[in-house]
Order: structure tokens, then sequence, then C-alpha cells
């Protein structure tokens, strides 16, 4: 009974029907939430090749450094997560098919930026994190390209 009420209701009272052409409004999507994410995870992989091992006698040291070196690892893996998400973000969500036709390197630039993430996670490598940061910039670029616009790619460190 109460189903076909409403049912009869809504066909009295259509809803208007809604149009986007991504998931968001306009507006939303852009790589730097990406290159901070990236900057971030390459930050703690570079306090992480610094950090000194202390003398192992030094219990205080020891449990300071292995408290130090763990929030480092999390961080830099949840960062890198952070770069992957925003980046997955960009490739599924905002690139349409017509970007593809102008710009047929969109998939492997993508699909090698997140596995760069993933390598970020898995390594303490200034490579890898570098290399990140690389392809970052290219999606940066392809990214402001497809809105016809010259934003300048900068980091902050």
């Amino acid at each position: 009974m109460l189903s076909s009420l409403i049912r009869r209701f809504n066909e009295l009272n259509p809803a208007p029907a809604a149009h986007a052409h991504c998931d968001g409004p306009c507006g939303v999507y852009d790589p730097a939430s990406a290159r901070i994410a990236a900057e971030a995870a390459v930050s703690m992989t570079k306090k992480l090749l610094a950090l000194e091992l202390p003398d192992a006698n030094d219990k205080a040291a020891v449990v300071a450094y292995n408290n130090t070196f763990g929030r480092y690892v999390t961080i830099k893996e949840e960062q890198a997560h952070q770069a992957k998400e925003e980046i997955l973000i960009l490739w599924t969500d905002y690139f349409k098919p017509h970007h593809l036709e102008a710009h047929p390197e969109i998939h492997e630039l993508f699909w090698k930026a997140a596995k760069e993430c993933s390598a970020v996670k898995v390594h303490v490598s200034i490579e890898h994190a570098n290399n990140l940061m690389g392809y970052i910039e290219q999606i940066h670029d392809l990214f402001w390209k497809t809105k016809n616009r010259d934003v300048p790619y900068y980091t902050a460190s």
C-alpha cells in the first residue's frame, strides 16, 4: 500500500533530471593533493635514511630510535597510499575518453605512477620516491594541459 502511494506520488511529482560530466562538481580535481602526499613520502624517506643507529647498549636511545623509525615508516606508507588514491581518482574519475584520444599515454603514465606509489611503500628508497615525484609532475602537466591552462609545477620543499 505504502509503496504504491510513493510510486503514485513520484509519477505525479517527478524529480528533475540531473546531469554532470564527473562524480563531483567542476573544480574538485587537482593533482596538487597527490603531489603533497608524495612530497611527504619523500621527506619521510629522507628522514629514514638519515637516522643514525644508536649504541645497542643504550636502551633509552634504542627505544627512541625505534619509535622515531616506526613513526617515519608509518607516515611514509600512509602518504604513499594517499598519493596513490589521489592518482587513481584522477585517472578513473577525471580523465574521459576524449582525453585519452588526445593523450594516449594516460593509461601507462597513471599505471606507472600507481606502481611507483607501491614501491615507495615497500622500500626505503630515495630513487623510488624521486621517481614518484617525476610521475606526479608529468600528471600535473598533462592534467592542466587538458584544461588548456599553464599552471607551474612547484614543490613545497
